[in-house]
């Protein structure tokens, strides 16, 4: 059963948290973050994107720049920019998009829970990723973003976070750029977190969402910080990291699809032949056209549009991996036809978020930098709890969580 705590949140000021927020590190590069923190000193990325206060060009696993972030993460405390809660809460955070509202809510999740499978995970995790930000939690002795987890549907927590939500919130605000909503209350009432806490223990497991590699990093310091300590109790704070849970029926995962540099010497024909071997192929023309079911996928090529749709017995409904439309045209076509192995390594091959839309795969290969593109029907969340229930792993580059948590609302100190 999930085991979790309330902490005492470092937040901004009402006056400043639009100026402190920010979006998370690993969805901008360093020139993208130096961008937006341009002429405000109090931008978070100046944290967890510290690269951006040394010349461009600086390596961002360079020590000096982790070093960078302690010294910003005390001077943003020194300065106000950050101020630590008195005592402990739990915290809800909503956010806004297209007119939907999903409410999560901020706890400190336990370290064991991750090591012994009540956390559970549906990615494989890189080491020199989980490394950067196991060096980054180290160096600030802090969870300075969140994890994003996922919670079976609970009512009475429901009822909770309704009630809070119909109260004046502490921050309410649009985020630049994406339009999106952000909301933040906080859960100060101790029969209210006594609650949450009990709701929690009562959950046979949660579901990383995203942020597979912050919440291996979290945990690793955790244990670490353990394994050090010779009066450990299992009680310190280290053993908690920061994490947003949401109702699995709040949440929407979108598509995340493809595009690939070549066709493997092959002649858009013969391409397009191969393909017949183990799809329906339909032309659809110029109009753009989207997936409208699982195991039926979106194809561009030479500006026209095709719809493929798989043929039964190449694929297995009764496999939690097999099933998936990622496991399909994986297989059977950047595999078998294009020569695609290995979607970690591969450098033929990328990965464009849904969110940005099947104009943005048209336009990587009218540009002439990508010669195919694939869509994909998006995975759902009963698949992503299935897999995870049934400790199977998801291949690369499955899905994708919009909108992403914005980082600087709320942080925890270990």
């Amino acid at each position: 059963m999930a085991t979790i705590k309330p902490f005492k949140g470092v937040r901004p000021p009402q006056a400043l948290v639009e100026q402190v927020v920010s979006r998370p590190y690993d969805v901008l590069n360093s020139e993208e973050a130096r961008a937006e923190a341009a002429g405000n000193e109090m931008s978070l990325y100046h944290i967890i994107k510290p690269e951006i206060d040394f010349p461009a060009g600086t390596d961002e696993h360079d020590e000096r720049v982790y070093q960078k972030a302690a010294e910003n993460f005390q001077k943003f405390q020194d300065n106000g920019w950050l101020i630590q809660d008195k005592q402990e809460n739990y915290y809800i955070y909503a956010q806004t998009m297209n007119g939907k509202t999903q409410y999560g809510l901020v706890v400190g999740a336990y370290v064991p829970d991750y090591m012994n499978g009540i956390i559970k995970k549906h990615e494989l995790t890189r080491r020199d990723k989980e490394e950067d930000r196991m060096k980054h939690v180290r160096v600030n002795n802090a969870n300075i973003e969140p994890v994003f987890f996922a919670y079976p549907d609970n009512a009475v927590l429901d009822a909770l976070v309704a009630r809070y939500a119909a109260t004046q919130p502490v921050y309410d605000f649009i985020a630049p750029g994406d339009g999106f909503g952000h909301t933040f209350w906080m859960i100060d009432r101790q029969e209210d977190m006594d609650i949450v806490t009990a709701e929690f223990a009562k959950m046979p497991a949660l579901y990383i969402a995203d942020g597979h590699h912050r919440s291996a990093a979290a945990a690793l310091v955790g244990a670490e910080k353990a394994k050090q300590n010779p009066h450990h109790t299992g009680k310190e704070e280290y053993n908690y990291f920061m994490a947003v849970c949401f109702p699995a029926n709040q949440l929407t995962i979108i598509d995340y699809n493809r595009v690939v540099k070549d066709l493997n010497g092959l002649t858009p024909q013969q391409f397009l032949d191969a393909v017949r071997r183990n799809f329906t192929v339909e032309e659809k023309g110029t109009e753009i056209y989207k997936p409208n079911a699982l195991h039926n996928f979106s194809l561009y090529l030479d500006g026209k549009w095709y719809s493929l749709t798989a043929q039964p017995g190449t694929y297995n409904d009764n496999d939690p991996i097999g099933v998936l439309d990622v496991t399909i045209s994986s297989h059977l076509i950047l595999d078998q036809i294009l020569g695609i192995k290995d979607l970690r390594s591969d450098k033929r091959i990328d990965f464009v978020g849904g969110i940005r839309g099947l104009g943005e795969l048209k336009k990587r290969v009218d540009s002439g930098e990508m010669k195919v593109a694939l869509a994909l029907y998006p995975v759902s969340m009963k698949q992503l709890m299935d897999i995870a229930d049934t400790g199977n792993i998801m291949p690369p580059k499955t899905t994708w969580f919009e909108p992403k948590l914005r980082s600087g609302l709320v942080i925890h100190k270990l």
